[in-house]
Parts: structure tokens; C-alpha cells; sequence
């Protein structure tokens, strides 16, 4: 536990390097505390940039910048993973208290690492081998005697820096590929899942910790569409498996913040871990409408030691959908597919980040809470007609609001 420095006025300054959406919507919860982030980010336009009245413009690659944003803060947070540890290491010998701490932070950056760790620990996890060369490649598919997988051991996401290999040859070839470009590399058994998980947790410097219901995470080319919370069908057991999965290893690696396990769900029924992500998530979007605390205010409350909100669900079920980017950007304004949206499906609850449209970019979301008796599946399609007429202007059922 840490001791928190406060403003004159009393209030704490949390620093978060990053000015993405997850910033931008941190600071949102900021607000409602009486506070406001100071974000670190590369441009006036990105999404945190815009609303957040203290910002540093710098890299998170740059010392200097880490510093300017980290001077006189509270705490040290994050919109993303990718500051080197090195750096991390020398704001912690400054006196910066950074959340999480670069020794949890590292099993997020580095997936060699984190299998690793995991796996001393007794947690479950696929069968995987670092790869130095395309043979060891070849071999590991080999000893698997099935598909394999090959990541990169930092900075992929989104389905970035991750290939399959369906054999030996598939698997020496990819592993070639990314070896001769100077990137490291794992494999690891692909998986026979069922479904993916995800189990949201928060820990506090104090040690208290806290989870949301179990989501099903809903996957298209590597990019989370949809989350169904809490996770339909799955049992009881297996769900209190995964949130006690979830604490624990956040309580093993000291975890200050919020943290998303996500999972694999075999076909026999077994879990498996597939990614740590040290941050909110986007698994956890759905918390701000659908919980009583959301994963925003949560990761605040977390690294401010402050006591940890509830997590309970407001709904039986509720379902956020990721508006991406049309592949031909519309005709027809954001403003203007907001207005006909809310005429429609007035209880859509939508949530913009303020970035340019492009194919395939993470736009925003939707969250649709479920109403009593309401079916999963009907929540689901409300929430998937919402997010896809936000970004084609079309519904995917042909209504004509104009006819």
C-alpha cells in the first residue's frame, strides 16, 4: 500500500500513459469523482486528448515525456501495455508509484514471460514452447501432433502478430517469416475451445480484490465484436472457477488495478488461459451500463487504494456490441445515425470515442440492458442491429425509418 499525494485542493492526480478510448473513458469516470486525468498522449486529436484539460503530448517510449506526465501525480496508470519495462523501472527508482507496478506489468508485455510465470504457478495453460529457429517450430507442431499457434512475445493485439500453423511445414514456414524480420516468437498447442471467456477482476495496493460475472467474448478475425454478460449457459462451478482464477492471479503477480484473464473453454469443459491485460478491457465495457460499479471507476478506485465499488450486475443479461468502421465510410453523419438510432432503440446506450472512421477501427460501442424476461438472444440482436447500423447506416433487418 501506498501513501497518495494530493493537489492543494486535496484532490489526487492520476497520470495515464496513453490517449486512447480507455483513457478517454477513465477520465469520464474521473469526472464523477471530482477528478480529471492527466493523460500522456501522442496527439491533440486522440480520443482522451480531446476531453482530458491536462494533457502531456510525448511518447510513451520517451523518458522525458513518462516524467513530464508522471511529475507530481498521484499514480502512474495505463491506457496501454507497451511502455518499455526499462523505463517503467527508473519512474519506480524516481519515486513514481506506477500501477501496476512494472513486475505485474511485464506479464501483459511479454507472453513468454507470462506463460512462464503461469505455468510455475500451477495455472492452466496451453502447451507452449519459445522459438528461436524454424525448426524448433517445426518440432513443437510435431510433438503437438495438431495445429499450432505462433505469437509474437510483445506488442501484438487485435489478432496482430498471431498465425496458425495446421503442420510441421505450415509452422517452420510462419516461424521463418516472422524470425527473419528480427521478431521473437512462441508456439503453442491450438486450442479445441468451445467458447472464449473473459474473467474481469480488480485489486487494490491493499490487497482487496473484487470480480465482475464471467463474460462470453465473441470474436471476428481476431477482433472482440460482442460480449454477452454474464457468460450464458456456463455453470455455476466453472464460473466460480474463473473468477477464483482471476483474483488469485492477480493476487500472485500484485496487480494494482483492474485486470482481464482472458480464457478458453474447452470442449470437455476445461479452462484455459489464453491472454493477461493489465488495464480495463474491452471485455469490460458492458460495466458501464450493465454493473453497479464500472470497470472505469473500479481501476480508479483500485489505484487510489481507495475501497472497491460493487460489481453485481444490473441486469439478467446484458450485451455490448463494438461499432467498426464500414468498409465504406457513410454518407450519412455520425450525428445523424445517433438520432435515428435513439428513435429507434431509445434504451441503446452508446458510447463514441471520437476517432476518424476507418475500415475495421474500433469506433465506439453499444451496450443494450437486457429488460426483465427478455431472451439473451433478443438483447443480443438489438445490441448487433445498433452497433451495425452506427457503422453502415443500414439496418440489418431493411427497416426504412423513412418509409
Amino acid at each position: 500500500m501506498w501513501a497518495v499525494r494530493r493537489t492543494p485542493e486535496n484532490v489526487p492526480v492520476v497520470a495515464i500513459v496513453g490517449g486512447g478510448q480507455l483513457a478517454r473513458m477513465t477520465h469520464q469516470a474521473a469526472i464523477a469523482l471530482g477528478q480529471s486525468l492527466r493523460v500522456l498522449a501522442v496527439d491533440p486529436a486522440d480520443p482522451a486528448a480531446q476531453v482530458c484539460p491536462d494533457v502531456v503530448l510525448g511518447s510513451h517510449t520517451d523518458l522525458d515525456a513518462l516524467r513530464r506526465a508522471a511529475t507530481g501525480s498521484t499514480v502512474l496508470t495505463f491506457d496501454h501495455e507497451h511502455v518499455p519495462t526499462e523505463l517503467l523501472d527508473i519512474l519506480v527508482g524516481d519515486g513514481v508509484a506506477v500501477a501496476p507496478p512494472p513486475q505485474a506489468l511485464v506479464h501483459a508485455q511479454d507472453k513468454l514471460v507470462m506463460r512462464t510465470r503461469l505455468a510455475e504457478l500451477g495455472a492452466p495453460v496451453p502447451r507452449f514452447t519459445a522459438v528461436h529457429s524454424p525448426d524448433e517450430a517445426a518440432g513443437f507442431a510435431e510433438d503437438v501432433g495438431g495445429p499450432v499457434v505462433l505469437k509474437t512475445i510483445r506488442g501484438g493485439y487485435d489478432g496482430r502478430g498471431v498465425v496458425m500453423a495446421d503442420d510441421p511445414d505450415a509452422a517452420r514456414d510462419r516461424a521463418a517469416g516472422f524470425l527473419a524480420d528480427g521478431v521473437a516468437i512462441l508456439a503453442e498447442e491450438k486450442v479445441a475451445m468451445r467458447r472464449e471467456l473473459s474473467a474481469l477482476v480488480a485489486r487494490s495496493p491493499f490487497g482487496q480484490g473484487a470480480a465482475w460475472p464471467v463474460v462470453e467474448t465473441v470474436q471476428r478475425e481476431g477482433i472482440n465484436v460482442e460480449v454477452i454478460a454474464p457468460a450464458p449457459g456456463l455453470s455455476e462451478d466453472l464460473a466460480a472457477r474463473a473468477e477464483g482464477l482471476g483474483l488469485r492471479l492477480a493476487h500472485e503477480l500484485g496487480v494494482v488495478g483492474v485486470c482481464a484473464v482472458e480464457l478458453f473453454e474447452t470442449v470437455d469443459g476445461a479452462l484455459l488461459v489464453n491472454e493477461l491485460a493489465m488495464r480495463p478491457h474491452n471485455s469490460g465495457h458492458w460495466t458501464m451500463d450493465g454493473s453497479v460499479t464500472s470497470q472505469f471507476e473500479q481501476h480508479l478506485r483500485a489505484v487510489l487504494d481507495y475501497p472497491l465499488g460493487e460489481t453485481a450486475p444490473r441486469s439478467a443479461v446484458t450485451v455490448m456490441a463494438n461499432v467498426l468502421g464500414a468498409p465504406q465510410t457513410p454518407a450519412m453523419s455520425v450525428d445523424e445515425r445517433m438520432h435515428h438510432l435513439f428513435g429507434r432503440i431509445p434504451d441503446a446506450k452508446v458510447h463514441m470515442y471520437g476517432k476518424g472512421e476507418r475500415p475495421g477501427r474500433k469506433l465506439g460501442h453499444v451496450n443494450v440492458v437486457g429488460r426483465p424476461g427478455e431472451t439473451v438472444a433478443a438483447v443480443r440482436e438489438r445490441a448487433a442491429r445498433s452497433a451495425h447500423w452506427m457503422s453502415h447506416a443500414q439496418w440489418t433487418d431493411g427497416w426504412d425509418g423513412h418509409a
